[in-house]
């Protein structure tokens, strides 16, 4: 199923917004991007231990590819809610910052 930025955003808020009432956890501007940081660190954790360089913890492949998939989506997820907390239009930040070089020839 395909969804747009903004209904992944509103959706990861819902979780995001029941997790902290449920655990108590105060969100504060600085909140948000370390959490980016922390998930950056899991995800790249899981990818050392999926390429060999990072201790297997009993694990074996199809749950350490899982565990990559998973942290991916957390760091996809907080940098959603980051977004929407600094009033960061993804759409169009991708439109000017990416997206400008579709269907151009690179210069040689």
């Amino acid at each position: 199923m395909s969804r747009s930025l903004e209904d992944l955003t509103a959706l990861v808020s819902e979780v995001s917004d029941t997790y902290a009432s449920r655990n108590d956890i105060a969100r504060d501007d600085d909140w948000y991007l370390l959490k980016v940081q922390e998930e950056l660190g899991e995800l790249v954790a899981e990818y050392l231990r999926g390429t060999g360089r990072g201790r297997m913890k009993g694990a074996d492949a199809a749950a350490v590819r899982t565990a990559l998939e998973d942290e991916a989506a957390d760091v996809l997820a907080m940098l959603l809610l980051f977004a929407r907390n600094n009033g960061i239009d993804l759409d169009a930040a991708l439109e000017r910052k990416w997206f400008k070089y579709l269907g151009r020839s690179p210069k040689v």
